[in-house]
């Protein structure tokens, strides 16, 4: 029983590992530190799959994982100062259905951390509300309200941009 629950993870995390990575990628803006929160989500994942006690919520189980690993580097950076002249190159990773320098991007980017992450986890990684609420640990209905008042927000700020 508990060796086809691995197998059923270790599959689910082959199968979908460049979601994660794209989900963790927009979190962090960073190539390295986004191998790093799938890394360790997968490493967390795989250590705790017992504690995953229905085979059906496997997929809102690793996300959780994944967002709560990707807040965690982000709150490790904040605590990070830069020595010297602080400028660092990087040579930005692009996927093609995944564009973190899009006008839209960037507008996402400016909104609230949880309303970010539900929009991200609407929309580029298509998790339904009731998903997102349990990834999130938030109410389906405070999950639909941030999301709606999210996407108002993003609606009144492109506008403001065309005119």
């Amino acid at each position: 029983m508990k060796e086809d629950r691995y197998e059923q993870v270790v599959s689910y995390i082959i199968e979908n590992q460049e979601k994660f990575y794209r989900l963790a990628f927009s979190y962090v803006q960073n190539q390295e530190d986004a191998l790093d929160v799938v890394q360790n989500a997968v490493c967390r994942a795989l250590e705790h799959y017992d504690s995953l006690r229905n085979e059906s919520a496997l997929r809102t189980w690793f996300y959780r994982i994944l967002v709560n690993e990707s807040l965690l580097i982000l709150k490790d950076k904040r605590k990070v100062i830069l020595t010297g002249d602080g400028r660092q190159t990087e040579i930005p990773y692009e996927e093609s259905r995944f564009e973190p320098g899009t006008e839209l991007y960037i507008h996402i980017n400016r909104l609230e951390a949880d309303v970010q992450s539900i929009i991200k986890l609407r929309f580029y990684e298509e998790l339904s509300l009731k998903e997102i609420a349990q990834v999130m640990e938030m109410n389906l209905n405070t999950v639909k309200a941030k999301l709606y008042r999210g996407l108002k927000a993003l609606r009144v700020e492109i506008r403001e941009v065309e005119v």
